[in-house]
């Protein structure tokens, strides 16, 4: 199997587990994720299969959205609350004081990673250094907010909406509306919604992918590597072409309808078999190779 699918990750359970199960349930050698889960969280996990794995970080589409449930007047090492609680206090923000600190957040900003997060320092994983009690200084990185809700007002706790680029973390961002508001803040839920083009609508859950497994359907779920790509323009080779391509081999611009515009491009033969992506740079006169797929 080569391709895309989408699970929806069970709390309590990590990315990386997540993926193990589904490549043991396909029987693929290769699997990967296109972008880390909390344990804690749920929902939306793209998952790689056998070659599609080289295109993660080709993906175009880098939007997530999240749903997250908040509690105020609370602060933790791990900004959620699976953490040991460094603060606690009452919280008195009222309704109109939480949209607005939540809305200062729209936009472009600069976030800094929690310790307890998949980011390396120095080539270790931040979480691995938090573990041994260590804290390091993180350098900020930038963000963009697209949309941020708030809703579901109760007490101390709020429901937030947010759509944000890759590498937003929400348990910063619940933890900075909380320092906005002067109380503190930790999430209590997570849940991802979208990512990378796909949405809950896409996903199934381990149980679900074993089933699927089972009755021979598969094929239902699994998404081929180029729909994933579609953000790219298409050019069709020749059968000789495919094979140069394939080899490692540049084409000539001219010789393939002479692209003009610099990128990305999905590479096809003649009879519509996705070959990889190609790219073409303003200095060159040919497509140069940048992925071929294969099927492990």
């Amino acid at each position: 199997m080569t391709g895309f699918i989408c699970l929806d990750k069970p709390s309590g359970m990590t990315s990386f587990t997540a993926v193990n199960r589904a490549r043991a349930i396909l029987g693929v050698k290769k699997a990967g994720h296109t972008g880390t889960l909390d344990p804690m969280a749920t929902g939306v996990l793209p998952v790689a299969l056998s070659g599609a794995t080289r295109f993660i970080s080709l993906l175009p589409v880098h939007i997530k959205s999240y749903t997250a449930r908040v509690r105020l007047g609370l602060t933790t090492d791990t900004l959620d609350i699976t953490g040991v609680v460094l603060s606690q206090e009452t919280a008195t923000a009222s309704p109109e004081a939480i949209q607005a600190a939540a809305a200062s957040f729209l936009g472009e900003s600069m976030q800094t990673p929690p310790m307890y997060s998949a980011r390396r320092k120095d080539g270790v994983r931040l979480y691995e250094l938090a573990r041994r009690g260590e804290i390091v200084e993180r350098e900020a990185k930038p963000i963009t907010i697209y949309d941020i809700q708030v809703s579901e007002i109760a007490d101390d706790e709020f429901t937030l909406t947010v759509t944000c680029s890759a590498g937003a973390y929400i348990r910063s961002l619940a933890h900075d509306i909380g320092q906005k508001l002067g109380c503190g803040a930790v999430l209590t839920a997570l849940r991802r919604t979208s990512a990378n083009g796909f949405t809950l609508s896409d996903c199934v859950t381990p149980e679900t992918l074993e089933r699927l497994r089972d009755e021979g359907r598969l094929s239902e779920i699994l998404r081929p590597t180029d729909l994933c790509l579609t953000a790219y323009p298409a050019v069709t080779v020749t059968e000789a072409q495919s094979t140069r391509f394939l080899n490692g081999g540049d084409l000539l611009r001219a010789r393939i309808g002479d692209p003009k515009a610099a990128g990305l491009y999905r590479v096809y033969a003649p009879d519509a078999r996705f070959l990889g992506l190609g790219e073409i740079t303003d200095t060159s006169d040919s497509l140069l190779v940048k992925k071929v797929l294969s099927d492990v």
